[in-house]
């Protein structure tokens, strides 16, 4: 078999593969022996009739064309795993040549993994500095005040509501998922809803309802509605008296081993701590990566960007489905865009988690990084034990294993990245 590559833009190779007229008869074989499975001779059972008197019951073409189907999938295989090539998707194969006695020729268009060059990743990383830790006073307060709000106690009024009540309502509107009744529960004032609507509850009794006029926010993300004056139509379902336990030693007590307010408000400005670091590591991480990649130097390849667009348009579609509770057709009409232009919104996105991918990859090759079987074994053993037996039952172990060794993989190159920055 003779087989040529040539190179073509966007990352991808062309190979066209030519068998001679000898070799495509033992795929041409192949094919007549499974075929037989399927035709019916007079006198034998299925599969067992001379070839010949198979062939002969068989139009030449259905016989060609499983031929052919048999030697693209078989010398392609071969051919990629002899030449270690890394294909993203499926091939596109077409016939350049069939018929019977006479050589075989098709070619095959696939997208590879491009080789990057990158700069002096080791340079870069120096030039991106970590910043300063901080607490405020204002930020262990909040959090003091979250979990004041969790220990609230709750009672149930016949008065009317008034701000810092916990109200329960249903409300809908025709600007609104086509007057949708949507049930909400919250904080009366701190809800986070448009101006006017939760000052127009005020008074209101349960089982009560009222229209309430309020105005969307002018730079809200939805154009059809920012800005727009609507009317909502309410119902009280219950309004409680919220009260909330005084902030003092007793509150730090009943939190938990604290002995004194003041040990607890030590315990948050860790805690605060340790989520900024968390933060701040994310951070200078993403910073380094991105200006390592904003230099490399890589054919970008089209289907690999296609396929992550796709992802991430699927991504969406769950979201919708999910959280809104509306199809994503009707989600399109309310925005009115097509699925085309949603998805062209993602190219950016889908370019920058594709470079940051190849980055990592070729990172990983110049700084020789290794993962064991046994890291991935420990990490896989810490994850299955998060699981129930329903999600165990449902999970893939190959895939994640493959997935654990791709996170330890990139944390090794991100805790290298680091040492080089210091």
């Amino acid at each position: 078999m003779k087989a040529t590559q040539k190179k073509l833009p966007k990352s991808q190779i062309e190979i066209e593969f030519e068998l001679t007229a000898e070799e495509f008869k033992e795929h041409t074989a192949h094919a007549l022996e499974h075929m037989a499975h399927h035709v019916k001779v007079d006198g034998f059972r299925p599969g067992k009739a001379p070839a010949s008197m198979v062939e002969d019951k068989l139009k030449p073409e259905a016989l060609l064309m499983e031929a052919g189907d048999h030697a693209v999938q078989h010398v392609y295989i071969d051919y990629i795993k002899e030449n270690k090539l890394e294909p993203v998707g499926n091939p596109e194969v077409s016939i350049v040549k069939i018929a019977q006695g006479s050589p075989f020729i098709f070619k095959a268009v696939i997208t590879v993994l491009p080789e990057v060059e990158l700069p002096d990743h080791k340079e870069i990383a120096k030039t991106v500095k970590g910043k300063d830790i901080t607490v405020t006073e204002e930020e262990i307060q909040d959090s003091i005040n979250y979990l004041q709000k969790t220990r609230a106690k709750f009672t149930l009024k016949n008065e009317g509501a008034e701000l810092k009540d916990y109200v329960e309502i249903k409300y809908s509107s025709k600007d609104i998922e086509n007057n949708k009744e949507i049930d909400d529960k919250f904080v009366l004032g701190d809800g986070g809803f448009m101006k006017g609507f939760e000052d127009g509850m005020i008074g209101m009794k349960a089982g009560e309802e009222k229209e309430i006029t309020a105005k969307f926010a002018d730079d809200l993300p939805r154009k059809d509605l920012a800005g727009k004056v609507s009317v909502f139509k309410i119902k009280m379902i219950s309004v409680q008296k919220m009260e909330l336990p005084e902030i003092n030693d007793e509150f730090a007590k009943q939190i938990g081993a604290f002995d004194t307010l003041v040990v607890l408000k030590k315990s948050m400005k860790e805690g605060i701590v340790m989520e900024k670091a968390e933060e701040e590591k994310q951070r200078k991480r993403g910073e380094i990566l991105n200006k390592i990649a904003e230099k490399a130097k890589f054919e970008m390849p089209e289907a690999m960007v296609e396929y992550e667009e796709q992802r991430l348009l699927e991504d969406l579609k769950n979201k919708i489905t999910q959280s809104i509770k509306i199809t994503f057709d009707e989600y399109l009409a309310s925005i009115k865009k097509t699925e085309a232009e949603i998805k062209e919104t993602y190219r950016k996105e889908a370019e920058k988690r594709l470079r940051g991918f190849l980055v990592l990859r070729e990172l990983g090759k110049i700084e020789k990084v290794e993962v064991s079987e046994k890291e991935i074994e420990e990490e896989v053993e810490k994850s299955i034990k998060s699981y129930s037996k329903e999600q165990l039952a449902k999970i893939d172990i190959n895939e994640l294993k493959e997935y654990t060794k791709g996170v330890i993989n990139n944390e090794k190159i991100f805790q290298l990245l680091e040492d080089y920055s210091k």
